[in-house]
């Protein structure tokens, strides 16, 4: 196991919320809502292969959006494609769903629109998205850039970040902070797991969800 499976091994064990806390106790944005699984409840972990679309004008040339990113990137890559939250055209689509699947890649988040749900989730591909569309982007996007850092919905990631998307939410960890971030997460998943112990044997709520003991500035039972 390479140290990056092992890294994105490490997130994938723990949730949104709790690496959002744990961004939150670095310094760092934390995690944002409305980006959610388009089929299932899938949870995902990935390093960054980012993607920035825009609006088509004039004559579209060269190779269709996404493919020359799909085609780079492999089995611990999660690609993020920015397209400014437009959920009016779609960003996302099954063909390259099928392309991304062939090459190992972990899933998508788009921030924007998708369309052929059905085929991703035939193929068991995570794809979170702001909603659905069956609006084709032919004609109407092109890429601007791949692998510069993106803005996604108002959180910048750059190419190779860590970031986990589940049920929850979605969670961007700048590369150069993902040791400090994890150990944090999982301080806050064990201590979080004790309070529910307490609370699940009897303990009254005030008592086990004191601030401080959240906050982790006082011990644990």
């Amino acid at each position: 196991m390479t140290a990056g499976h092992s890294l994105l091994a490490r997130f994938a064990a723990l949730d949104s919320a709790t690496v959002s806390d744990a961004l939150d106790a670095c310094g760092l944005p934390p995690g944002q809502g409305g980006l959610r699984p388009m089929w299932g409840t899938p949870k995902v972990a990935g390093f960054a292969r980012t993607i920035a679309l825009e609006p088509l004008t004039g004559e579209h040339g060269g190779s269709h959006i996404l493919t020359d990113a799909i085609a780079e990137a492999g089995p611990e890559d999660l690609l993020v494609v920015a397209n400014g939250g437009r959920t009016d055209v779609s960003s996302w689509g099954g063909i390259v769903s099928v392309g991304a699947s062939v090459r190992g890649v972990r899933g998508v988040v788009t921030d924007g629109a998708c369309r052929d749900v059905e085929q991703a989730r035939e193929l068991g591909f995570p794809v979170f998205a702001r909603a659905r569309v069956p609006v084709t982007a032919r004609g109407r996007l092109r890429q601007r850039s791949s692998g510069e850092p993106v803005s996604l919905g108002g959180v910048t990631v750059g190419p190779g970040d860590v970031v986990l998307a589940d049920e929850g939410g979605v969670v961007a960890v700048p590369r150069e902070r993902a040791a400090e971030v994890l150990e944090a997460a999982e301080r806050l998943a064990e201590r979080e797991a004790a309070i529910e112990a307490e609370v699940r044997a009897g303990v009254p709520l005030p008592d086990a969800m004191r601030d401080a003991r959240l906050a982790g500035t006082e011990a644990t039972r």
